[in-house]
């Protein structure tokens, strides 16, 4: 959706408003308080009461906006600009965009909206062959690890340690450098990189029928017996490109994203900021818009940050 048709789509609070209350009705109000599927709307309200028992139920009551106190026409207005561009906004942008005076409620609104793209990302398991690697992340760092010297490498205070994903599958006769065609993509936080800690989000995140392709870190002697087939191999620097293409392609360009707009994160959100990379990238040849509302909708945030200094 770009910006005109999105424009006359939602002119005014009132629009905004009106789309929300036919895609809950779309997907069907539940009660909470009796489990009751038929309501109807009392429009001097703005709430649906249950036939059953009375109960009512708000126009944003367990959707991302739940409890919210911005106008509904922010919350579209931020997921048509988070979805409409490749890249990202940063919260302070967001909040010139919307012209709101306090800084907080508008980053609170964004990592709503990222922590919703990552629970329903987490629906899905990629399956097929797939290719597997860890990236290291530059992050700010911790204020406890200040006084400590600082590690070189990837064990250094300064690096999160992601596990990449990526579905990839071959293309034969393809006049590309690369030879292989990506899927869904997944990037995890992990605390280290130890076996156990990685088999975990193997088996989370990927079917048992899939056939992973990795390098031959010690970190992955398990796989075989967690996936059907799992392809193990020396990698020399200059082969990665060939081997593990895609994963490498991902990890480049989220790093160069949140350089570009984010310069440094906290390791507490880099999650968040990942979720938001991914969940666009799997969606990048559908109406991406439509696909968020629809998540909005289904799920309440477990975002609970309370204060934030920039």
């Amino acid at each position: 959706m770009n910006l005109i048709s999105f424009t006359k789509q939602f002119p005014n609070e009132e629009s905004c408003r009106q789309h929300l209350k036919e895609q809950r009705e779309k997907q069907g109000i539940v009660c909470s308080k009796c489990g009751c599927v038929h309501h109807y709307w009392k429009k001097n309200r703005n709430e649906w009461q249950c036939k059953k028992c009375g109960h009512r139920t708000t126009l944003t009551s367990r959707t991302v906006m739940h409890g919210t106190k911005l106008p509904i026409m922010y919350w579209y207005i931020a997921m048509h600009l988070l979805t409409s561009t490749k890249k990202s906004f940063s919260a302070l942008e967001m909040q010139r965009q919307l012209g709101h005076n306090r800084y907080q409620p508008i980053w609170e609104l964004m990592h709503k909206l990222r922590n919703v793209m990552g629970q329903r990302d987490a629906e899905y398991q990629l399956c097929g062959s797939i290719e597997l690697d860890e990236g290291f992340f530059s992050i700010q760092r911790d204020e406890t690890e200040k006084d400590k010297p600082l590690k070189a490498g990837r064990g250094s205070q300064k690096k999160a340690k992601v596990l990449v994903m990526a579905e990839s599958t071959p293309v034969e006769g393809s006049k590309m450098n690369i030879k292989k065609q990506v899927g869904h993509i997944k990037m995890v936080v992990i605390p280290n990189l130890k076996a156990s800690t990685i088999d975990v989000e193997v088996v989370d995140n990927i079917k048992k029928e899939s056939s992973l392709i990795t390098d031959a870190s010690s970190s992955y002697v398990h796989f075989k017996n967690l996936v059907n087939e799992h392809v193990s191999q020396v990698i020399e620097p200059k082969e990665v490109g060939k081997v593990l293409p895609w994963v490498h392609i991902v990890i480049s360009n989220a790093k160069r994203l949140l350089l570009d707009i984010y310069h440094d994160v906290k390791s507490e959100f880099l999650q968040s900021y990942l979720n938001e990379f991914c969940y666009k990238f799997n969606r990048r040849n559908i109406n991406c818009f439509e696909r968020l509302m629809f998540a909005c909708v289904s799920y309440q945030t477990e975002f609970k940050h309370i204060s934030y200094r920039k």
